[in-house]
Order: C-alpha cells, then sequence, then structure tokens
C-alpha cells in the first residue's frame, strides 16, 4: 500500500490518533476535564480541515474500501455533527468523571460509521456497523447514578444484537446465492430469485432497526429518555445519518435490480412512520422522547426522497441531513444546558422560557421551526428536495400523505414554541449561564438553518458530486 492509498483513509486515521491521544490522556490521569475536551474540539476541527482538502476517488483493499468526494462529503458532514456535540454538550461533559472514555467510545462509534460508508464489501459494512454500534451501547449507561440510563443501555443492547442478527442472517443468504460479498459482484448476481428477495428483507429490516423506522422503531424513544442528551443527539444525528447514507448506496448500488421491490417498501415504511412519529409526538411531554418521535417521523419523508430512485434522490438525501443535523442539534443544545443546570426535561418546564432566557427560547424555536418545515428555515426547502425526488415515482398518494402529515406536526412543534413565548408558569425557569463553547454552537446551528435555504450553489455541489456517486 502507498502514501497515495492511505490518503483514501486520512478521516479514520485522525479519527484513531485522536482516540490514541485521548487514552494517553487518560492514562496520565492529571488532565482536568476542560483540557480534555479543549484538545478534543482543536483535534477535531483539524480533522475536518484535513478532510475537506484533497478530496479524491479511489479504493483499496481489494475494493473493501473505496472513497468518493460524495462520501468524502458525507464523512466531513457528520464530523461538524460531532464537533458541535462536543461544544453543546459542555456543562455536561466538564462534570462527568469518566469523560476521556465516553469521547473514546464517541470517536470509536464515528470511525465504525465511516468505515461503513466506505464500505465496498458487505464484510467490510457489518465490522463497521459492530464498531459503531457497540460503543453506543456503552454509551447509553454514560449517566451511571441513574437506573434509567442503565435500562436505556440494556435495550441497547439486546435490540441491536436481534437486528444485527437478522442482518447478518441476510448477508449470509447473499453469499449464498451470489457467492460473494464484493457490492459490485452481487449487484451484477442479482436475479431476483425468491431466496435473495428474502436475503434483502433481512437486510432492509437490519437498516430499518437503525433508521428506528415503523414497525422498528419501539427502543428509540426509551433509549432517548435514558440516555445522556450528549449520546441521545448523536444517536439521532450522526448515528442516524450515517446509517441513511450507507443506506442509500446498499439500495442504488447493489440492490438496485430489484428496485421494483424496496420501492413499495419504502413507501410503505414512510408511511407508517410520518403518521405514527407524528401522532405519538402529539402527547409527548418529555422532550427527549418527543424528539424521539420526531427523529422517527424525520425519517419517514428521508425514506421519500430515496424513493426517487434518481441522483436528485441522494443530493436531496444528503442536502436534507445536513439541515436535519444543524436543526436537531440546536434543539437538543438547548436541551442539554437546561438539563444540565436544572435537571428538567418536560414541555411544562420550558413555560415562560423567553421571558427568563430569550436566546435560548429563541435558538429552540427557530431549530423547531426549520424540522416542522416552516419558510424561510433551511428544513423548508430540505423537505421540498426530499418530496420533489419522491414526486419522480409520480406516487402523488405518497406525496399527499407526507404533506398532510407536515401540517399534524406544525401543532406539535409549536406546542413547544406556545409554551416558551406565551404560557405562564408559577415557576419559571431563572436565567441561566452557558459557556463560549455552548454559544459557538448555538451561533453555528442558527446561522446554518437560517442561511443553507438560500445558499442555492450548494445544493448544486452536492447534486454535482453525486453524480460520480
Amino acid at each position: 500500500m502507498d502514501l497515495t492509498s492511505l490518503f483514501s483513509l486520512k478521516l479514520e486515521l485522525a479519527l484513531t490518533f485522536i482516540i490514541f491521544i485521548l487514552l494517553f490522556l487518560k492514562i496520565d490521569g492529571r488532565v482536568q476535564n476542560n483540557t480534555v475536551i479543549a484538545v478534543t474540539n482543536l483535534l477535531l476541527l483539524l480533522s475536518l480541515s484535513t478532510g475537506l482538502r484533497g478530496i479524491h476517488s479511489g479504493s483499496i483493499f481489494n475494493g473493501m474500501f473505496r472513497t468518493t468526494p460524495l462520501l468524502n462529503m458525507e464523512k466531513n458532514i457528520l464530523l461538524v455533527a460531532t464537533l458541535i456535540i462536543s461544544l453543546s454538550s459542555y456543562a455536561w461533559a466538564r462534570a462527568h468523571q469518566h469523560l476521556s472514555e465516553f469521547y473514546i467510545l464517541l470517536l470509536s462509534s464515528l470511525l465504525g460509521l465511516f468505515f461503513m460508508i466506505s464500505s465496498g464489501n458487505l464484510l467490510m459494512f457489518y465490522l463497521g456497523l459492530e464498531l459503531s454500534t457497540i460503543p453506543l451501547a456503552a454509551l447509553c449507561n454514560f449517566d451511571l447514578s441513574k437506573k434509567v440510563s442503565s435500562e436505556a443501555a440494556l435495550k441497547m443492547i439486546l435490540s441491536s444484537a436481534f437486528s444485527s442478527a437478522i442482518l447478518l442472517f441476510g448477508i449470509s443468504m447473499i453469499y449464498g446465492t451470489c457467492g460473494s460479498l464484493d457490492f459490485d459482484i452481487i449487484s451484477n448476481s442479482l436475479n431476483g430469485s425468491v431466496l435473495q428477495s428474502l436475503a434483502f428483507i433481512l437486510i432492509f429490516t437490519g437498516f430499518a432497526f437503525k433508521l428506528s423506522v415503523v414497525p422498528f422503531h419501539l427502543w428509540t424513544a426509551d433509549v432517548y429518555e435514558g440516555s445522556p442528551i450528549a449520546v441521545t443527539a448523536f444517536l439521532s444525528v450522526v448515528s442516524k445519518g450515517g446509517m441513511a447514507f450507507i443506506f442509500i448506496t446498499t439500495l442504488y448500488k447493489v440492490f438496485g435490480s430489484l428496485g421494483d421491490t424496496w420501492y413499495y417498501m419504502l413507501a410503505l415504511t414512510a408511511i407508517l412512520s410520518m403518521v405514527i412519529g407524528n401522532l405519538f409526538a402529539l402527547r409527548q411531554q418529555n422532550l427527549k422522547r418527543f424528539m424521539a418521535f420526531s427523529s422517527i417521523a424525520q425519517m419517514g419523508y428521508l425514506l421519500i426522497g430515496i424513493s426517487g430512485i434518481s441522483q436528485l434522490g441522494v443530493s436531496s438525501v444528503v442536502y436534507f441531513i445536513l439541515i436535519y443535523l444543524f436543526s436537531n442539534l440546536a434543539a437538543f443544545g438547548v436541551i442539554s444546558v437546561i438539563s444540565s443546570l436544572t435537571g428538567k426535561e418536560t414541555v411544562d418546564d420550558y413555560k415562560g422560557l423567553y421571558a427568563s432566557n430569550p436566546t435560548l427560547a429563541l435558538v429552540m424555536a427557530i431549530a423547531l421551526f426549520s424540522l416542522a418545515g416552516i419558510p424561510p428555515t433551511a428544513g423548508f426547502f430540505g423537505k421540498l428536495f426530499l418530496l420533489t425526488a419522491g414526486a419522480k415515482q409520480n406516487n402523488w398518494p405518497l406525496i399527499i400523505i407526507a404533506s398532510l402529515n407536515l401540517i399534524v406536526s406544525l401543532y406539535y412543534y409549536l406546542r413547544i414554541v406556545r409554551a416558551m413565548f406565551i404560557e405562564q408558569t408559577d415557576e419559571p425557569l431563572n436565567k441561566l449561564k452557558y459557556s463560549m463553547s455552548e454559544g459557538l454552537a448555538f451561533a453555528v446551528c442558527v446561522a446554518a438553518v437560517l442561511s443553507i435555504g438560500f445558499m442555492r450553489g450548494l445544493f448544486e455541489i452536492i447534486f454535482n458530486v453525486s453524480s460520480k456517486f
């Protein structure tokens, strides 16, 4: 392997380097949490700058690992999300006694996602999947003093093991019928036999669990509620975003010949996810459970974009994940600050928030407007492109159902806005002081949500890059 080949692994090597640095800091034992946070954020920023340079296409390990400008862009999107999560969870992180271990597990999970995104072989994909999932189960239990956190970790482990077993069974059946685990060989060997269709259904089920789409969503709300908010944000944005990226690669590049089959599966799960996610979000009081069902509904819209089976479908999904990243992390950032400083996480606790903490209320409102798809926020443009991609198949009933669900979602998103700006309470939250790190995360997210939709060139760049998909 020459240096040019190693350059294809630059982001993976950068993450590995950061993990080793954190290990050395942990061994030293004298380093304060503030120093760990600062070093990690600085190294993540340097890794991001590295990822934005020298972009090229290539493959190594006999095609098991491949890179293209689009795949590099997807990794950089996840890296940005991880950096924002680190910035916005400063209040929680600085008080934790095992912070180095937290970052090591978090970055190990991100490293697994990177290997999944670049996989050109089902074996590499599965190894990346396990590397990304196992650390997450440990992270769910990182609020060590809370029983609900241990319950979340147990549910995550059991659910992940079951879904991974189903997915691995499907992979073994594909290997038995195609004689290879290589994406290109599998794509050329598919003949639509019953056994191959069954194998695809099992693989689809594994993906559906990781994306928490209905009816494979039952773990989501409990795990989101029990996990630390930083972990919940990572699950909601980074983990799901990475799975969405490899999911669209698998559907288009590997199982493209079965498009007539998986299109209807996507349409059905999209409808179920939108409807059930919205209906359950209507009745949630805990904000982490609320965000869980919101993310389920958002994945329903994402599946509509994937169902477009076109270059527009690929670019609209990447564009939507980018917008979803900033919108969701802005909301989770506010929840993290309030929860860390007051321990309050319910909708009623946010009554009168604007009177005491106007900045936090405005950030939360902008994030919710974007998640609801209200113009002129970026969320409106993200959903517009997803529905436009889905409409390429002329499945207008699906587009109409999605549009009606968008109307339903307005109610529960605006319910929180009403609580913050209009409703009053006898025990409002006091004025809260957040760090410069958290303020920077808020500023980046709000600026992105308000500006991305008007950056016409950004979508064109994503669309042009996706042509080399």
